[in-house]
């Protein structure tokens, strides 16, 4: 059974809808991030799922029990899900141990038991020789630590995380990233993580579901989204690209469709037998002097060890990695492959025209 379950979940604020009928169903142990653009209703599903909003209409399960519907309504403090804020919400006047055990003396644990999950709450995110110190006397890493393990150690029945590593510097936020990794497989916590930025949540999580608008455009594995996106939305927002139209050409083959791309005929890979429109990862472009397809070089940034290429071809905007520098201006030639093809709601699939020898 499901750990968390959305059934038609909508909300609303003062007549605008915020989450539009969100269906979706998060396994036991399973990290989940939740991805979008502010205003999306990322951080609206995980209010609801926390218990601080109610919703408008649908229903919000927690281990097959129902906390949120119609007639039923369970609050946050008996929902027993853990939650982790960007702001860390730390007691300044208390200890790192004391601000663990906090859950623990609200839940009137005996003292011995107590004391021994704090230890190991403190042992498992490498808090152990800052039990005494107080919250000011931590770096940001080390607070966010300390949120973390004051979550873990009541065994909630799901962890939540309102964007964590917003506040972290850039070094932090990579070693933290280790830290949610290492958590969540040491205790195969069910977790749901809203962040807006792409890199945490392809690196962090088994599952994405990609908000816009209220709605879920895809919920995939990371690697799916970014090789596989279900539409211009996702395939603009997930990783770096370009999506571009394309026509088909009235060939198939087993491996997938024979489409127009910029004028060239390439094999795309597809779900669907009528695309409007293909993904170009970097990736897919291998730079070829002889290549009869022509770029510009818009600009070149160097990422260590390789260059980012930007690229103008045929009017639209690419992006194409290299070993070696190339100049503002310069024209390279391009070959495509392994494109991904898909339908945009709304848009018609094109026929090129037949190709002939001539």
């Amino acid at each position: 059974m499901a750990e968390l379950s959305f059934c038609n979940l909508t909300k609303r604020f003062d007549g605008a809808v915020a989450l539009d009928a969100i269906s979706a169903e998060i396994e036991a142990g399973e990290f989940v991030a939740l991805l979008g653009p502010s205003g999306c209703g990322k951080t609206t599903l995980l209010r609801l799922t926390a218990g601080f909003d109610q919703p408008s209409a649908g229903e919000v399960r927690i281990g097959g029990d129902l906390v949120a519907g119609p007639g039923r309504f369970v609050p946050p403090e008996a929902r027993e899900v853990g939650i982790v804020f960007q702001s860390y919400a730390l007691w300044p006047h208390k200890s790192v141990a004391g601000n663990v055990s906090y859950p623990l003396e609200v839940r009137r644990v005996p003292r011995a038991e107590r004391e021994a999950r704090v230890a190991e709450a403190l042992a498992l995110t490498g808090l152990t020789d800052f039990a005494a110190r107080m919250p000011a006397q931590l770096s940001g890493g080390q607070r966010q630590r300390v949120a973390l393990a004051r979550c873990l150690v009541f065994e909630p029945r799901a962890v939540l995380l309102d964007e964590p590593l917003a506040n972290l510097d850039l070094a932090l936020r990579a070693s933290m990233q280790e830290v949610f990794s290492m958590f969540h497989r040491r205790t195969s916590a069910t977790m749901l993580y809203v962040t807006h930025d792409q890199g945490e949540a392809l690196a962090l999580a088994d599952r994405v579901a990609v908000m816009e608008a209220g709605r879920i455009r895809q919920f995939a594995a990371p690697e799916v989204l970014y090789r596989e996106p279900a539409d211009s939305f996702v395939a603009g927002f997930v990783g770096d690209g370009a999506v571009v139209s394309a026509r088909l050409t009235g060939r198939a083959e087993r491996d997938g469709l024979w489409l127009d791309v910029l004028g060239q005929e390439v094999l795309s890979r597809s779900a669907t037998k009528a695309p409007t429109h293909v993904s170009i990862r970097p990736e897919a472009i291998t730079l070829r002097d002889e290549a009869p397809l022509r770029a510009r070089v818009s600009s070149c940034t160097y990422l260590g060890g390789r260059y980012r290429l930007a690229l103008d071809a045929a009017g639209e905007s690419l992006v194409a990695f290299s070993a070696q520098r190339a100049a503002p201006g310069e024209t390279l030639g391009i070959e495509l492959r392994d494109l991904w093809a898909f339908r945009d709601a709304g848009a018609q699939p094109v026929q090129a025209p037949a190709l002939t020898d001539a």
